[in-house]
């Protein structure tokens, strides 16, 4: 049962919809302040995943290749140019109403919007730990910062921000579900290394958060496919001759 995927796309919709009905009362200093401490959360969330890794050096190289291959296939702005797509299809049934923000400017927020909730590595490595494991703590974690995150969006972009809900539950869905195929064939090491790669990618996120440094996130996405593989080789294979 997907319970954490189905109350992470409840959160971002009562978070939208609160957002778009009352967020306009909030100070800005308020909503400021309250996304840096979303920022800090996601990086706790990803310590803690961060200390179960196994073999560093897995994760290390997943990390560091993953990266380079995303940055050479320009993963992040084809995920881009996904939302732009998204965004076309969500304005032709909901407009950005008494937002105060230029088309242009409400068009690029909105779509960093659906980028953040949609194809955050935060998001796919939840969605892919709960379908494994059966573990939905981290996406329930990650839906009390998502539902606050959506309030404060939808204070500026309107009540948008909740249909966001519905591409989010369908692309975690799959995951989630092609997560329990995979279980079968992993190691608990192999799950761990996958853990710690998703740690850094939530880290990485909150640094984006609260502005410190724009990793780039989409692009190290591809770190979280290779993991397993090169966790499953190194403990097999090479940490035998280190040995």
């Amino acid at each position: 049962m997907p319970v954490g995927v189905i109350i992470n796309s409840l959160a971002i919709f009562i978070g939208g919809i609160a957002g778009g009905l009352v967020g306009h009362r909030l100070a800005q200093d308020f909503k400021d302040n309250l996304s840096m401490i979303f920022g800090v959360c996601s990086m706790g969330l990803g310590i803690s995943t961060i200390v179960v890794m196994q073999n560093l050096s897995a994760v290390i190289f997943s990390v560091v290749l993953g990266t380079a291959l995303g940055l050479g296939i320009h993963l992040g702005d084809k995920i881009n140019v996904a939302a732009q797509g998204m965004q076309t299809v969500v304005s032709k049934f909901i407009t950005n109403g008494r937002t105060e923000l230029s088309q242009d400017e409400f068009t690029a927020t909105l779509v960093t919007v659906i980028v953040l909730f949609c194809i955050s590595g935060t998001g796919i490595y939840g969605s892919i730990v709960s379908g494994m494991t059966g573990d939905h703590s981290i996406l329930i974690a990650k839906s009390i910062l998502d539902a606050f995150t959506a309030m404060i969006f939808a204070c500026t972009l309107g009540l948008v921000v909740a249909t966001i809900a519905i591409p989010q539950l369908i692309i975690y869905l799959l995951l989630f579900f092609s997560a329990r195929l995979i279980f079968p064939l992993t190691t608990p090491m192999m799950i761990d290394d996958f853990k710690a790669v998703g740690g850094i990618l939530m880290l990485a996120t909150g640094f984006r958060m609260i502005k410190v440094r724009m990793f780039p996130t989409a692009d190290m996405i591809p770190a979280m496919i290779l993991i397993m593989p090169v966790s499953w080789f190194w403990t097999t294979y090479i940490a035998p001759l280190l040995a």
